[in-house]
């Protein structure tokens, strides 16, 4: 699936929900709580979680966790950039283009 055909979908879902009527701010939140919760996922799946009150899980259920979690940051990074409609396309040439300029010593 291509990212930007991914974008309009996941738009028109949040539209679809009212999650698109909150506000850029209120956006970023959201991003940071699942920022967190993939930091959580990674943490199981390198060191694991020593915590009696939660069921041991396989390598593969974390793994699954840590894909899910990627996705939910995605989507608010998405919505965002929509937000402010900016080019993914865009964004990710000028940030190869800094990256390119920094290993070269440009930056």
């Amino acid at each position: 699936m291509r990212l930007q055909t991914y974008q309009h979908w996941l738009v028109e879902y949040y539209k679809l929900r009212q999650w698109y009527d909150y506000t850029p701010f209120i956006r970023l939140n959201f991003l940071t709580e699942e920022v967190g919760e993939l930091a959580q996922a990674v943490r199981a799946y390198e060191i694991g979680r020593d915590r009696a009150d939660e069921p041991p899980l396989s390598q593969q259920t974390r793994l699954a966790h840590i894909q899910e979690e990627i996705g939910d940051v995605l989507n608010n990074l998405l919505i965002l950039a929509e937000k402010y409609q900016l080019d993914l396309a865009v964004i990710m040439q000028e940030n190869q283009r800094k990256l390119t300029q920094r290993l070269e010593g440009k930056a």
